[in-house]
């Protein structure tokens, strides 16, 4: 009974055996613990069953280490991170990658790229890769913008003239330009020229005269006149354009006239109705239809001008008293036709003169013998009967 007890004494005082060292191991979703009977990041995938290839990355409690690396004896954690698959878009070039970088930024980063400010990426760095991903990048090129007198440099990803103008805070307005234009790539010596235009625009207004129309009317006596409608000049305008590039006039051109308001032409009523009247003459009374003022001259046979003696008229008639001249227009109308003109009496129409610009009138026949030198205003009445053809207006 001693001797047992003794036994069970001596068993209770032996030491008990540390525990042996383990890793955890997470692949994706997979956890798995293993014991850490080997000393590097390989072996111990190995030994949890785990393949990986040179594309994978692999991470001791958070930090990517070497999977020949001897790990340290705190690493509790190994996590195995599977290359994805993604294409790689450098300026244009496209390249098929795989990556194990957990974002877009840190693939880049792994590519031996370092992201400017200004520098064009799509996706945004920040970016989890969680799957097969398209990265676009385009790096800053530097480039100079002149304007005038002034210039700025910059740094752009933009892939157009203008869309770098506008990044820069230089874009175009209204009618600017630029050299290269707006929707052309970059230049590949990064110069980029903006000129600033601008127009001016001037109207100038310009009268339409009106024309005078004469419309004949039986409300009116023979050689009376009425306005019947009030004449009104038209309006149009002239735009004139005035192109200035960078403060300097560069050209000027005028658009066509434009009517704005046509004109609105005179009426006057020219009277032809017919009243017949009476003048007293030393002969006796005469009726008349029309009785006008006119500027009388006189003239002979020899004292007709033109070098020598004219002793018949164009109405076939002799050159006398009796007999006077009037103008073409006049004598259209009026050849043959009887008139009284007081101090010189009854005549007949029957030649054709000069006449006096600006003035109705009549050249008085005579004889060479009993020629009178008569000049001066009188009233021509021209007698009755009223002739079947009548100039109403008279010219």
């Amino acid at each position: 009974m001693l001797l047992l007890v003794g036994v069970i004494t001596l068993s209770a005082c032996q030491p008990t055996a540390p525990p042996a060292p383990t890793v955890t191991i997470v692949d994706g979703e997979k956890i798995m613990t293993v014991g850490r009977s080997v000393t590097t990041p390989a072996a111990l995938l190995i030994s949890a069953g785990l393949s990986f290839s040179p594309e994978d990355k692999i991470l001791a409690n958070g930090q990517a280490v070497s999977p020949d690396s001897t790990l340290p004896e705190n690493v509790d954690i190994i996590q195995l991170r599977h290359a994805i698959p993604i294409t790689f878009v450098n300026g244009g070039q496209k390249q098929d990658l795989r990556t194990a970088a957990f974002t877009v930024g840190e693939a880049l980063s792994d590519a031996g790229i370092s992201l400017n400010e200004n520098d064009y990426l799509d996706p945004p760095a920040s970016t989890p890769i969680l799957g097969p991903l398209t990265i676009e990048y385009r790096p800053a090129a530097r480039i100079t913008i002149s304007s005038g007198n002034n210039s700025i440099v910059s740094f752009t990803s933009a892939e157009t003239v203008g869309q770098a103008l506008a990044e820069a805070g230089v874009p175009l307005q209204g009618l600017d330009y630029s050299m290269p234009g707006a929707s052309e790539p970059l230049p590949a010596d990064g110069q980029i020229k903006v000129v600033r235009v601008n127009e001016s625009i001037a109207l100038v207004q310009k009268s339409i005269p009106f024309n005078t129309e004469v419309q004949l009317t039986a409300d009116l006596e023979l050689d009376q006149q009425d306005l019947l409608q009030a004449g009104e000049p038209g309006l149009a305008v002239t735009r004139t354009r005035t192109r200035y590039e960078d403060g300097q006039q560069v050209s000027q051109e005028a658009d066509a006239e434009a009517q704005v308001r046509p004109p609105r032409d005179r009426i006057i009523g020219a009277g032809t109705k017919i009243a017949i009247r009476t003048v007293v003459t030393p002969d006796g009374p005469l009726q008349y239809y029309r009785a006008v003022q006119v500027y009388a001259t006189s003239y002979s046979p020899c004292r007709s001008g033109g070098g020598r003696c004219y002793t018949g008229t164009s109405g076939g008639l002799k050159v006398q008293k009796g007999v006077i001249a009037v103008t073409r227009d006049w004598w259209k109308y009026m050849n043959g036709d009887p008139v009284y003109i007081p101090g010189y009496g009854r005549a007949i129409v029957s030649d054709i003169g000069a006449g006096i610009p600006g003035r109705y009138w009549i050249d008085l026949a005579f004889s060479d013998n009993d020629y009178e030198n008569r000049t001066g205003w009188t009233t021509l009445y021209f007698l009755t009967p009223v002739p079947q053809t009548l100039m109403y207006i008279l010219q």
